[in-house]
């Protein structure tokens, strides 16, 4: 028969050795469960085409707040952490092959289309994958963990197949099962495009819901606030523009009542802006109208910019100044799977 004190040395061991066990990590408390992940090929516009292997890649992880529309509402699934391979990994030793590279060579716009074994696709921007300041935030997951409460110990379902995760995405119709083949593809639209314009001013910008022109902005509504954003303003080709704060509206919010935030649109919608000289740009539709990150896009009214103005989309979330579209003439909200709503 063990001594008391014997009994108590056991104890504390034992509350010595839990209390190892505990990291300030919240999001590693509860086990990981490996998902089941089917062969993936990357297709489209590269000449390298072919089957991935995640094995060599770094591992990423992101965590997430897992909420869908359900009946026009918000309907709260779960809070996890999963890890896996990011697409700016899995993408990053293709080899471009843009199929409209001759009339305009910038990879702005393109976009990465993935699909599922039961042919659901969702889509991503080049630029979401590749300039953000947040890198690796898109991945395809190969295992999970709950997030799970202190106090209520809620244990949220667990998936039990890889998934597509879009870590910056408030709803997360983009998180879907079992992708087995990414498809690189550039947007296919006519552009007149004309290099080294100079002055180049735009006095408003239309707004097109598919191939239906829906209005024309020429001063920005009123109705809208206005939020500055610091910034250094930086190119990936000539470096540095500037630190000027940029002031503007919401796109988000500007476009809001000539489209559809619903699963369709999150899933596979593109928005296109172009600007006076034709320089164009894709974004995903989630990207613009459906952030966590509070990284908005804005737009900035500056008449008195003779060249450039008089209206300028700057993208908070991007390292670089890119995707920064001057002289705004035309915003296009399409869809590459169905009808827009409005």
């Amino acid at each position: 028969m063990k001594s008391p004190i014997s009994i108590l040395i056991a104890i504390l061991m034992l509350s010595f050795a839990s209390l190892k066990a505990q990291t300030n990590d919240f999001y590693d408390d509860a086990e990981t469960i490996k998902l089941n992940v089917p062969s993936i090929k990357v297709l489209g516009e590269i000449s390298n085409p072919g089957n991935i292997s995640l094995e060599a890649l770094p591992m990423r992880s992101v965590i997430v707040k897992e909420t869908l529309l359900s009946e026009g509402k918000d309907k709260f699934v779960g809070a996890y952490r999963y890890d896996g391979y990011s697409l700016y990994d899995i993408l990053n030793q293709v080899i471009l092959k843009k199929k409209n590279e001759a009339d305009f060579p910038p990879i702005i716009d393109l976009y990465v289309e993935v699909e599922n074994d039961l042919g659901e696709k969702v889509i991503f921007s080049w630029g979401e994958i590749y300039y953000p300041i947040h890198r690796h935030e898109i991945i395809i997951a190969t295992q999970v963990a709950r997030i799970v409460p202190s106090k209520t110990k809620d244990l949220w379902p667990l998936p039990t197949e890889s998934r597509v995760i879009a870590a910056s995405d408030l709803l997360t119709h983009r998180n879907i099962s079992n992708p087995t083949k990414i498809t690189v593809k550039s947007y296919d639209g006519k552009f007149d495009i004309v290099k080294g314009m100079s002055p180049m001013f735009s006095v408003s910008f239309s707004i097109s819901n598919g191939d239906k022109k829906v209005t024309a902005i020429s001063t920005l509504p009123a109705t809208l606030d206005k939020h500055t954003y610091p910034a250094v303003f930086y190119g990936r080709g000539r470096g540095i523009h500037g630190t000027t704060p940029f002031t503007g509206v919401m796109l988000k919010y500007l476009l809001a009542k000539y489209t559809a935030l619903n699963e369709d649109n999150l899933k596979t919608g593109l928005v296109i802006l172009a600007g006076k000289d034709g320089y164009h740009a894709a974004y995903s539709f989630s990207e613009i109208m459906n952030r966590n990150d509070q990284e908005e896009f804005l737009v900035v009214y500056s008449p008195e910019n003779t060249d450039g103005g008089a209206f300028q989309v700057f993208p908070a979330a991007d390292f670089f100044s890119d995707r920064a579209i001057k002289s705004l003439e035309s915003v296009k909200i399409v869809n590459i799977n169905t009808a827009l709503e409005k």
